[in-house]
């Protein structure tokens, strides 16, 4: 293989100089090197700017440039090339000051001769061809270490920063220039995230144990203008080539970002997202560390199980957002009322449990419920709504109710289903005798979800009649469940858990088509039209479905609408006096009738009378009964009347038990009425007998 040959440039006005290197050059020993001249500076100039020259052998003394200046001005050209200064015996000190300034090395004409000029010639080419890998090696470091995505900082022995890449200097707020030299303990300021007291330098940690360590945990870099980013990474000590530790070099990057995401993670695992509460695994974890502080104390713990009472309602008939807002009004109202201490959590849809840790007695724990409810019963304004919502809660207390947090919380659940029963917006301790009740409830639910496949269901039907002919005028659909090896079930045992687990919608739909089915059977039997009434709850009446259902059910059982009566009660009308009004309108269109049942025990409010198209008011039979024994009773009886007559609408008393109560309604313009004194409510074929009959009823 042919070896590669090194042009030589030699810029020189000196003849013995020239001959003398040319010579030596010439000489067998020495091979690869081919030599160009040129007598001027500016020439030498120009063939360094064509490239292709490997080395130079410059003279000082040119005739166009003299002296250091001769080589500073083509040094100036071609920094890369190597150049070799041709001195005199004598005149080394501008030589050696051409070293100074980038010279390779010097040569003596007296010197000369072919293996010194043949070893310094290879020389300076090899040591241009070191410095250029070690400078591209550099370069390339560089580059990589200002292209990565984490700091890198490197330090001397003695703990001064010798470099800083791109990423640090941002995430330090010092530059590399500013650094270099400086402590790290200045440059790179850490500190603990919690006790915020100054972190160990892990520079020191990698020196003194000799490997990789990591940062110290949680970690929180502060920049130089007091910016703290919460940073994570390691430090590693640095080797010389015998193995010296010389330094450290620390790397790290910034998770200020997915320290602040794993936080919210950890914080959504634990609080619900409506409320932003505790949520059953945080409340658990807490009523863990409350009963073992209670423990050592001696203290007891209480678990307050609260459901929301017709809060289904409200979030059916105005819709989830609204009833997302009233569950954070409630949320923030239980926190207002109750200790920094304590806990309130949301369990889902419209159930709290709350915490009260450390309490000294029952009668505490009394004291914040009644607060709590007091709380709630206040309006809750939501988007221009007014809301009045009312809760049921549950208590059990540690250690008597339970002595872990799932016995707790089922035993507070317990008494919340004991207080909801027993007339709801109310609260009850636990005691041992609800348990029965709670398998009672249970395995009625259960049985009644399959109650309407089984066709378990029946109507009765209680007439109505005018108080002073005694004939009937109309029937009231009343329903009872057949359940197996039992009596029939009357609805005030089965209605409001149908209600609390959902089935009363499905069973109020077969209610209304079974009686429609009913009073259209009646017709065709060729018996006096009367109307057949059906009472519709809250539920029912929230649903988006509802009116669409009556005008379908009509339609299917042929009944003419005349002979329809729905009756609400004055808290369902309330809920949302817009919405109802507007869905009493889509039923009046229908053409069927409309009742406020049980009239007297709620709003009373003659504003909504006149707003909403009733036709029907009905007399509580609480009011009715204390005729004529209860004279403010006989007064509210008689201001009902009035109204009634006032509005042209038609009142209705309901529970006549006696004719002395049937007179004075009467007396008073009451036109109808219904109550045992006529009949109890009768099956559909018993109340066939009396249309049949067209029996005047008559009392003794």
């Amino acid at each position: 293989m042919k070896s590669q040959t090194s042009t030589v440039l030699l810029i020189n006005d000196d003849a013995a100089i020239a001959d003398c290197i040319l010579g030596a050059l010439a000489s067998p020993s020495i091979a690869g090197f081919e030599v160009e001249s040129v007598r001027l500076l500016s020439a030498g100039v120009t063939r360094l700017a064509k490239k292709g020259i490997s080395v130079v052998l410059l003279n000082l003394a040119l005739p166009d440039s003299n002296g250091l200046e001769t080589f500073t001005k083509l040094f100036a050209t071609s920094r890369e090339t190597p150049i070799l200064i041709l001195s005199e015996t004598g005149q080394e000190e501008v030589a050696l000051l051409a070293l100074k300034a980038g010279a390779q090395d010097y040569l003596l004409r007296d010197h000369l001769n072919a293996y010194s000029l043949s070893r310094a010639l290879h020389n300076a080419i090899e040591r241009t061809a070191v410095e250029d890998a070690l400078y591209l090696e550099k370069e390339r470091a560089l580059v990589t270490l200002n292209s990565i995505g984490d700091a890198v900082l490197c330090t001397d022995i003695d703990g001064n920063v010798t470099y800083l890449n791109l990423v640090a200097e941002t995430m330090t707020g010092w530059t590399r220039t500013e650094a270099v030299g400086q402590p790290l303990t200045l440059v790179f300021r850490i500190i603990d995230g919690a006790t915020r007291q100054t972190a160990r330098d892990p520079m020191e940690m990698a020196v003194e144990q000799n490997r990789t360590v990591g940062l110290t945990k949680n970690c929180m870099l502060v920049r130089r203008d007091g910016f703290e980013s919460a940073i994570e990474d390691s430090a590693a000590p640095i080797h010389d080539r015998a193995g010296r530790i010389i330094g450290a070099v620390i790397v790290f990057h910034d998770v200020s970002a997915a320290r602040a995401m794993s936080v919210q993670m950890t914080h959504s695992a634990q609080h619900d997202v409506v409320t932003n509460l505790p949520n059953r695994v945080l409340l658990n974890d807490r009523v863990s560390q409350s009963i073992a502080l209670a423990q050592r104390q001696h203290r007891l713990v209480a678990i307050l199980f609260m459901d929301l009472d017709q809060f289904k309602v409200i979030n059916d008939s105005l819709g989830h957002a609204i009833g997302d807002k009233l569950l954070q009004s409630v949320s923030q109202r239980l926190v207002d009322t109750l200790r920094a201490s304590d806990t309130v959590s949301r369990q889902g849809g419209d159930e709290f449990v709350i915490l009260l840790s450390s309490i000294d007695s029952r009668e505490h724990v009394a004291d914040s419920a009644k607060r709590i409810m007091l709380a709630l019963s206040k309006p809750h304004t939501v988007d221009d709504h007014h809301l009045h919502i009312r809760a049921s809660i549950g208590i059990a207390v540690y250690p008597e109710d339970g002595d872990n947090t799932d016995t707790l919380v089922q035993n507070a659940d317990t008494a919340m289903y004991y207080a909801k029963d027993s007339g709801r917006n109310r609260f009850r301790f636990f005691d041992s005798t609800m348990n029965e009740r709670v398998v009672e409830r249970q395995s009625v639910e259960s049985d009644l979800r399959h109650a309407l496949e089984r066709d378990e269901f029946r109507l009765h039907y209680q007439p109505k009649v005018n108080l002073a002919s005694g004939r009937i005028t109309g029937a009231e659909a009343l329903i009872r469940w057949d359940r197996s090896e039992e009596e029939l079930v009357a609805p005030a045992r089965f209605i409001p858990i149908a209600e609390d687990c959902g089935l009363i919608v499905d069973i109020g739909k077969w209610v209304m088509r079974e009686a429609c089915t009913q009073a259209r059977s009646w017709l065709d039997s060729g018996h006096l039209p009367i109307p057949v009434a059906i009472n519709v709850s809250a539920v029912e009446f929230s649903d988006e479905a509802f009116v669409e259902g009556v005008r379908t059910t009509l339609a299917t059982t042929g009944l003419n609408p005349q002979y329809l009566e729905i009756e609400l009660t004055e808290r369902v009308l309330m809920k949302d006096v817009e919405a109802t009004a507007s869905m009493l309108r889509e039923l009046k269109a229908l053409g069927l009738r409309l009742a406020v049942d049980d009239f007297g025990t709620g709003y009373s409010s003659l504003n909504y009378l006149q707003e909403f198209p009733i036709d029907i008011l009905k007399i509580d039979r609480s009011f009715v009964q204390k005729i004529p024994t209860g004279p403010g009773d006989s007064l509210i009886v008689n201001a009902i009347i009035n109204m009634a007559d006032t509005l042209k609408l038609l009142a209705v008393a309901e529970g006549i038990e006696t004719s002395i109560q049937r007179n004075y309604l009467q007396g008073h313009g009451c036109i109808e009425g219904q109550g045992y004194l006529f009949s109890r409510s009768v099956s559909a074929e018993d109340f066939s007998q009396l249309l049949e009959d067209d029996a005047q009823i008559t009392v003794g």
